[in-house]
């Protein structure tokens, strides 16, 4: 068998595989077999150089003129095999702008940060700047700035979280009123703040380790007990609507004094008695006081004629509250389809 029919059954070849090759892949395939470096093609013009002069000249023709054939062919096929499975993907892929868009499902808002927010809204209407302080705290400024001294209840093991490094996580907010006092800004000073505490106390129904409180304070010349009763009434009656009742009673705080607390007319039975307010008709909402003159001297504000005023409570009992939930752990579920329910009842 002479080179020369091996020439026209490679040709032969060429032809069945391309008329069986359908995709750009495939045409690409043929072209790498049968053009490519490695190819019958090119290893026959490798022997050529063997053949006596005549028949050398001869096949030479012949197997240029295959290659061209080959080569034209392949150059027709591959761009419209392109160009055939481009407009396919185009079709597979086309939008109808004229449809209705399609987007991600939106994540639900916490009701706590909702009541948290619409809290400070209120708080902001009265002039009070937001501030954060951190979680992880030093104990002078949850403890000894705030008039708190080492035999306190409060430091003991039993109501504190205590960490490596003598740090403590905070259990109260009130440490970003001692971090704001201890960089002496001018008065007056309104600075309101939110965020998670810890205790260390037994988790039930209406307790746990970690919650969230709010609570803001004020420092000015010539406040008294008159303008902290003034701005918790209009905050109550803001967050509870203006036919909500209020009272206030005695209270102990270190960092106040004299100190007070504030109960709001159950919302839930009106004050005809419930389990929500164990059927006396009220439920505890705030704690508030005057700034105790301890806590003014050691940032030096212990002036005459200047007072302060602060209040706090916390947000995870009046949400709980507004929700009408028995459990406050079910505030602290992840779950959206959960959230959006109870969110509902805080629009």
């Amino acid at each position: 068998m002479t080179q020369e029919h091996d020439i026209h059954e490679i040709a032969a070849a060429f032809d069945e595989a391309v008329q069986s090759a359908t995709t750009y892949a495939e045409l690409d395939s043929v072209r790498s077999s049968f053009l490519g470096k490695r190819s019958p093609v090119k290893a026959m013009s490798r022997r050529l150089g063997s053949l006596p002069e005549d028949e050398r000249i001869r096949q030479a023709v012949v197997l240029n003129e295959i290659s061209a054939r080959m080569q034209a062919e392949l150059d027709r096929l591959l761009p419209e095999a392109q160009q055939r499975e481009l407009e396919a993907r185009w079709r597979s892929e086309e939008i109808d702008i004229t449809l209705p868009g399609t987007t991600h499902r939106r994540g639900a808002w916490n009701p706590l940060s909702q009541v948290e927010q619409r809290s400070l809204a209120v708080l902001r209407r009265l002039g009070f700047e937001y501030r954060e302080g951190p979680e992880v705290e030093d104990p002078y400024y949850n403890f000894d700035a705030l008039n708190i001294p080492k035999h306190h209840p409060a430091r003991d093991l039993q109501d504190t979280f205590w960490l490596d490094g003598n740090l403590v996580l905070r259990s109260h907010t009130t440490t970003v009123q001692a971090r704001v006092l201890a960089e002496r800004p001018e008065l007056p000073i309104k600075v309101a703040s939110a965020g998670r505490v810890y205790r260390n106390e037994a988790v039930d129904a209406t307790h746990m380790a970690m919650f969230h409180q709010l609570e803001g304070f004020w420092l000015a010349p010539g406040l008294t007990l008159a303008h902290l009763k003034g701005v918790l009434a209009f905050v109550v009656r803001e967050l509870y609507g203006p036919e909500v009742r209020i009272r206030f009673k005695p209270k102990y705080y270190p960092y106040t004094e004299p100190s007070i607390g504030l109960d709001i007319s159950c919302t839930r039975c009106r004050g005809a008695g419930c389990d929500a307010c164990h059927s006396v008709g009220w439920v505890t909402l705030m704690g508030a006081g005057m700034i105790h003159p301890n806590v003014l001297r050691e940032f030096g504000y212990h002036r005459p004629g200047v007072r302060g005023l602060a209040f706090g409570w916390g947000t995870t009992r009046m949400t709980a509250q507004w929700l009408e939930l028995n459990k406050v752990r079910r505030l602290y579920e992840t779950q959206q389809r959960h959230l959006r329910y109870l969110t509902r009842g805080l629009m």
